[in-house]
């Protein structure tokens, strides 16, 4: 039994070896398997090309268009991705149609940015910050999608002007409208002070109405 043991294991042997040599010929082959790209999810299959988003394509820049006016660019699909062209014809290479301008010149309707909840809306001058913004898939443009941007502080803490102004309008001689908006200290000064005989309650009413006094976080009115 000991004898036919031997050959057995010595076969078995070989066939791990002769296993091993063909799995190392097929990943040197280079026939494994690839990672997909993670663009190809962005990108619908057997669509008309001209139609995917940028991230599905490569392009050629043309800086020599004009600025504003209709440009045409020469374009090609990346790897892993299949589309059509107006006759249904599977096709690489196709042109797209697009406005001359670069990705920041846009108009603010075609890009979405970060926001900002630590600057104050109310001062003067109005305060500006560094955002981020990126273009929404389906616009075409030039130059960089991601680019920075000042814009004006214009993020709101849930505050309504129409209440602020209620308040000020009604309860203003008890500081509510301050209170309301944050300003604790100065609804104090309301209340105790029976809203400065008066005088301060008109001033609130005036400056909540024309909106020069806000919310004491610095965001704007809704």
């Amino acid at each position: 039994m000991v004898a036919l043991a031997v050959p057995g294991l010595s076969a078995l042997k070989r066939l791990c070896s002769v296993a091993l040599f063909v799995s190392q010929l097929y990943v040197f082959s280079g026939r494994e398997t690839t990672e997909i790209p993670s663009y190809v999810s962005k990108c619908p299959s057997n669509g008309l090309c001209s139609k995917l988003p940028p991230d599905c394509m490569t392009c050629k820049t043309n800086f020599s268009c004009v600025y504003g006016k209709p440009a045409t660019f020469d374009c090609k699909i990346k790897p892993q991705i299949h589309c059509v062209d107006q006759r249904n014809n599977e096709v690489e290479n196709f042109t797209i149609n697009m406005t001359c301008q670069f990705c920041w010149q846009l108009e603010p309707a075609d890009y979405v940015c970060t926001n900002s909840t630590s600057c104050m809306t109310v001062s003067c001058p109005r305060q500006r910050y560094n955002a981020t913004c990126t273009v929404h898939d389906h616009i075409h443009c030039l130059g960089n999608r991601v680019f920075p941007k000042m814009l004006y502080c214009n993020w709101t803490g849930g505050y309504k002007w129409s209440t602020a102004l209620a308040l000020s309008i009604t309860l203003g001689g008890f500081g509510a409208d301050r209170f309301y908006l944050g300003q604790w200290r100065e609804g104090l000064g309301k209340l105790f002070s029976f809203g400065g005989l008066g005088i301060w309650t008109l001033i609130d009413v005036l400056l909540i109405g024309v909106g020069y006094v806000g919310p004491a976080d610095g965001s704007l009115y809704i």
